[in-house]
């Protein structure tokens, strides 16, 4: 009997492919722009004049206290502020690296990690839900009023859309705090109640669990229409505008000839496309929430970062600041990372090195 021998195929390297290549070449460039980032952060943050401890001095100093130079040259050297800021930054990266240590934060008086380790679960659950309020609501919103284009409806999405652009998050919570105040004799000022406050700084409740009280989410609802209402109105104006010149491409009246059903042509094949720029913007909507919500979250008293970050710079507390923004920036990275392995799937036309090995 002739023994009939199969040729094994060969095995196909999971690297090979276009998609996963862009994917790889992305994330190794997480590296080298981290790295910049501390660096710029750090050169930032020396900028203005005096350190914490100058800041600190001159505290004491308001309380009629007498601070001599032996002790000035000595919190110096406790601080590590006596060294030039290079020595201090490369002692900052390297710990961070190494030890996974951010450094100490000179204002609270314990380590920097624990100081953001309180408010960053909260921060980025808030972000992601303005941010979901803004995609979920402004994109079908974006699609209705490019459809019924000169429409009742199209007509006030568009004053609603250039309205939210223009008015100052921090306008819009005032007059939602004081219309609240007015309807209901509650302003709904932060994010917890006091019994809720009272269990997280005890440990008695973790951050997961404040995320299903229904009075988190009442107080929720000011956050998310201020915070979410600046992301809303982008995403509407930029999917009416995309979807509009979807609608007029000539594929679209070849469709409509063909019998194609309308609902079919909007949602499979101009909604796909019209997507783009919507997708390529995910990490400057996250850019805007972390970095433009500061006085936001001041005025509404959030417990996020942003008023951490105001209260770190205001007190010249260097590493505290640093990390925050680090942190921030590295949020940001990775929303621009997520937004072009989501606009490389939707649009087919986009080329990457090397051919298919399909």
């Amino acid at each position: 009997m002739e023994a009939s021998a199969t040729k094994a195929e060969p095995r196909r390297n999971p690297f090979s492919s276009p998609m996963a290549r862009f994917i790889y070449k992305r994330v190794l460039t997480f590296i080298p722009i981290m790295l910049i980032m501390s660096l710029l952060i750090f050169i930032i943050i020396q900028l203005p004049p005096g350190d914490y401890l100058t800041t600190y001095i001159a505290g004491l100093k308001a309380e009629g206290q007498v601070v001599e130079e032996a002790e000035i040259a000595m919190l110096k050297e406790q601080f590590g502020l006596d060294q030039p800021w290079y020595v201090q930054y490369f002692k900052w990266i390297w710990n961070i690296i190494t030890d996974f240590n951010f450094g100490y934060s000179f204002d609270f008086g314990r380590p920097v990690w624990p100081v953001i380790a309180e408010v960053l679960p909260m921060t980025i659950a808030v972000s992601l839900i303005t941010m979901l309020f803004g995609y979920l609501v402004g994109i079908p919103l974006g699609i209705y009023s490019a459809v019924r284009q000169y429409s009742l409806g199209d007509y006030v999405l568009t004053f609603i859309g250039f309205l939210g652009m223009a008015m100052p998050n921090f306008l819009f919570a005032i007059l939602l705090m004081y219309g609240t105040y007015i309807w209901t004799g509650t302003a709904f000022i932060g994010l917890y109640t006091e019994e809720i406050l009272l269990a997280v700084n005890s440990g008695a409740m973790q951050w997961y669990h404040v995320l299903v009280h229904p009075d988190f989410w009442a107080r929720m609802t000011i956050p998310i229409l201020v915070m979410g209402t600046d992301g809303l109105c982008g995403t509407l104006r930029s999917m009416r505008a995309q979807m509009l010149d979807e609608l007029g491409c000539q594929y679209v009246l070849a469709a409509r000839a063909k019998g194609v059903s309308e609902a079919r042509i909007i949602y499979k094949y101009c909604l796909r496309a019209a997507l783009n720029p919507t997708v390529s913007g995910l990490s400057g909507m996250l850019s805007k929430i972390f970095n433009g919500s500061t006085i936001s979250a001041i005025v509404l008293n959030l417990q996020i970062m942003g008023p951490r970050l105001y209260d770190a710079l205001k007190a010249q507390d260097m590493y505290l600041a640093g990390t925050i923004l680090l942190v921030m920036g590295f949020l940001i990275v990775l929303g621009t990372l997520l937004s072009d392995i989501v606009l490389a799937w939707l649009d087919p036309r986009i080329r990457f090195e090397g051919r298919s090995a399909d």
